[in-house]
């Protein structure tokens, strides 16, 4: 059609096209071979390197050979495994809740969740910074839907106290995905409690590394038994794939009757729920990953500071490059995959119009001699186009 093709075509002039993907031909590791060469990646959310841990494949598998291949059915008719009750155990108990669910998709549990718990008699308080899935879930409920300036507690304050509902939902990001950054749960906690208002934590990039033993940012404030619904993800950290809520008993039973996007989806593989137990064994039992992960990404972005780059305060491994422009953004990820580094340019409307950047992830598997090398390039290449 005619005025798909245009639409298309502004988004080329604009340079915010979503064009051919970047095909890996390896396992995804910190290095990865893309059209045939070896290249450092800097665009992962595999931040303990578990992707492609010995122990997490080696459990995949034999849930394979007992399991075979597929679950066959949704969790309430005939897909639900004993797997997938023993993996709610492990995540309840690291997130201190009384029970667990698994989605099979980060998305899904945010879609899932707030669909199901909220409609026109709520109000829901969402963070301007939050996920596209939090806004599709907010969007799809129904509720009345108010948007709050990026961790200002006194314009969430100002709305709470304006636009009150019968029910209200206070919904954030633990750690913004795009900036890295992270939502001040403490001082949530304390304006949730004065309007009674309900509070969801996606902290889909906290969980595996911040907090004891990894528990996540609600763990990293000390609040974690303040957060009404936990959701989160085993996608990142755990490098395997699927979502979760994790809550008190009622919210959970509650969200198994009520969750379109559980209740409709065949479940998730076996051989992915038992790569997920494995590696949560991991994430609790080896503390060392998420220090070095932590220590890496801390020095990483303190360099890249020193040398005039333009980069958002953060504490997690996701670390911006502001660069502003969107073409500028693309040439430079494009010399950066020349030199054989590759670090995803982000543009609107992922992000705020003017604030395209490179967002680069460390893991923990990278070594500091291949992030000396990043950093060396990044300081020439912006030189080059007027960054630094």
């Amino acid at each position: 059609m005619e005025y798909i093709n245009e639409i298309l075509s502004n988004l080329k002039k604009n340079n915010k096209y979503r064009g051919e993907f970047k095909k890996l031909q390896s396992p995804q590791k910190e290095k990865v071979v893309i059209d045939g060469r070896e290249i450092i990646l800097l665009g992962s959310n595999n931040y303990l390197g578990l992707c492609d841990h010995k122990e997490v494949k080696k459990a995949s598998m034999e849930a394979i050979e007992k399991y075979g291949v597929g679950a066959g059915g949704s969790r309430l008719t005939t897909g639900s495994y004993t797997l997938h009750s023993m993996l709610e155990e492990k995540i309840k108990d690291i997130k201190g809740t009384q029970k667990a669910l698994v989605f099979n998709t980060g998305y899904m549990a945010n879609l899932g969740i707030i669909q199901a718990l909220c409609n026109k008699d709520w109000v829901i308080f969402c963070d301007k910074y939050n996920h596209a899935s939090i806004l599709d879930g907010c969007l799809l409920s129904g509720a009345k839907f108010l948007r709050y300036r990026h961790c200002d507690m006194d314009d969430l304050s100002y709305k709470l106290e304006n636009f009150k509902g019968k029910c209200n939902l206070i919904v954030t990001d633990g750690v913004f995905s795009m900036d890295g950054d992270i939502a001040p749960l403490d001082k949530i906690v304390e304006i949730s409690k004065k309007h009674n208002a309900v509070i969801m934590v996606d902290d889909a990039h906290g969980f595996g590394v911040l907090g004891k033993d990894g528990a996540g940012t609600a763990s990293y404030f000390g609040v974690n038994s303040e957060i009404h619904i936990h959701m989160g993800t085993l996608s990142k950290a755990a490098g395997s794939i699927g979502g979760y809520a994790a809550s008190e008993e009622y919210f959970i039973e509650y969200f198994k009757n009520f969750s379109r996007s559980f209740i409709f989806s065949t479940a998730l593989p076996p051989s992915s729920v038992a790569a997920s137990i494995k590696a949560l064994d991991i994430i609790k039992n080896e503390p060392l990953r998420r220090q070095r992960l932590l220590e890496n990404s801390h020095r990483f972005k303190m360099e890249l500071k020193n040398l005039g780059f333009k980069i958002p305060d953060t504490v997690t491994p996701i670390i911006p490059v502001i660069v502003g422009d969107e073409e500028k953004t693309l040439e430079f990820s494009r010399q950066l995959l020349y030199d054989r580094i590759y670090i995803p340019a982000i543009r609107p409307p992922t992000v705020p119009k003017g604030s395209s950047r490179l967002r680069i992830s460390i893991t923990a598997a990278h070594a500091w001699e291949d992030l000396e090398y990043v950093i060396e390039r990044l300081k020439t290449t912006g030189r080059k186009l007027g960054l630094i």
